[in-house]
């Protein structure tokens, strides 16, 4: 398993997988990776230079158990654990996961905030975990993340963001490495928000002109950030100060359009705005999944339509969280996407629409021959008085 650790906590024989800190030309940093620790000199060298260390304890010596963890990554990290699993299991796998994910961009972004150069490091490990928890289950995660206060928006928005980017490039059958760069980028995509204004980042109402205008400076100082970092490719850059053009120019910062937009700005454009109209903001309650599908299909300029029907594809036609009024007269909400179809999902049914009355809980899949029900349109929870809908496809791991 792998474990970040203060270097203090550094001993020989453990065995180094990775250190903490900017990939440098000085061969020391390459000599001493993938390789247990056996020298006094070498260890003194790593504790005077950087502050943490990923170790793998299944091939060295394992830290005591007193010594502080910083960080755990699941061994499907760097071993290929990408059996597909149900999806209350990956629910769980998913909420560790955005757990790490969101102090790691914590870390980062605060960082930038102090104008220091971010410690991207943990960046891949990050992506490739968030990687394998969609390869495993390609709904769990994209529709946990979704799930955030306002207080941590900024941050696990772009956990989100990355979520979405890697879901939608294994959709369009991207190679492995741009896979990977997709999710980087979605990470750091939003880093020049640490550049904005605390009174208007986290303003609890609608920003004014001027505040709207002073916001849109945020891809612009994200791009001086990121070319602070070696270990950034320019197409992370590009993502960074091009995800709020539009396809008819109507975006900024340049009014690019249609074909000067590249293909990861123009996903990073859909999946940003994907996550922010499906989250609870201070000033607005967020659209559910399949409202906010509808809508965003109507903004006709916005977004590159080719790109965006890959992007139904990833979420689903019926996306998980989405309340649903079936034939048999029966509301219920989507849990799980059909595996060979988008127009039959698994939906938990719970209440009458014809008496309106409750009753408990039935799990139905749609794509089953013998299932003679099928989705008629979609509801609004408002309107049948329905709360706490996460927790009906999400369970405790909503909480």
């Amino acid at each position: 398993m792998l474990r970040k650790i203060a270097v203090s906590d550094l001993a020989l024989g453990m065995y180094i997988h990775e250190f903490c800190r900017p990939r440098l030309h000085d061969p020391f940093w390459t000599q001493h990776v993938e390789r247990e620790l056996r020298d006094q000199e070498v260890l003194r060298r790593i504790q005077e230079s950087t502050r943490e260390v990923w170790i793998d304890t299944r091939r060295g010596k394992c830290p005591d158990e007193r010594t502080p963890i910083l960080a755990i990554a699941a061994t499907s990290v760097r071993e290929t654990d990408t059996s597909p699993t149900s999806m209350e299991k990956e629910l769980a796998r998913a909420k560790l996961i955005c757990g790490r994910a969101k102090a790691a961009v914590m870390t980062m972004f605060s960082d930038a905030r102090m104008g220091r150069s971010m410690n991207t490091k943990d960046v891949d490990l990050l992506v490739e975990e968030i990687s394998t928890s969609i390869m495993r289950h390609p709904h769990a995660l994209i529709s946990l993340s979704r799930l955030k206060t306002s207080d941590e928006y900024t941050y696990m928005h772009s956990v989100a963001v990355c979520a979405l980017m890697v879901a939608l490039a294994r959709q369009m059958e991207l190679d492995e490495e741009q896979v990977r760069e997709a999710g980087v980028a979605g990470l750091m995509h939003d880093v020049g928000k640490m550049r904005i204004a605390p009174a208007i980042l986290n303003k609890p109402d609608r920003l004014t002109f001027e505040e709207y205008e002073a916001m849109k400076h945020h891809p612009q100082a994200g791009l001086e950030i990121l070319q602070g970092s070696q270990q950034v490719t320019e197409a992370v850059m590009d993502v960074c100060l091009h995800h709020h053009e539009k396809v008819d120019g109507s975006g900024y910062p340049y009014g690019l359009k249609g074909e000067e937009i590249s293909v990861f700005a123009k996903m990073g454009a859909i999946c940003d705005v994907y996550d922010a109209v499906t989250s609870d903001r201070p000033y607005k309650k967020g659209w559910d999944a399949a409202k906010s599908i509808r809508e965003m299909a109507a903004w006709k300029g916005h977004f590159d339509e080719t790109i965006f029907q890959h992007f139904v594809k990833t979420v689903g036609i019926y996306p998980v969280g989405a309340l649903v009024r079936l034939k048999s007269e029966r509301l219920g909400v989507v849990i799980e996407q059909g595996e060979k179809s988008l127009l039959h999902p698994k939906v938990k049914v719970f209440l009458s629409t014809r008496t309106r009355v409750s009753f408990e809980p039935e799990v139905i899949n749609l794509a089953h021959c013998d299932e003679q029900d099928a989705i008629v349109r979609f509801e609004l929870a408002e309107d049948w008085g329905v709360r706490n809908i996460d927790k009906m496809w999400a369970g405790e791991t909503s909480l």
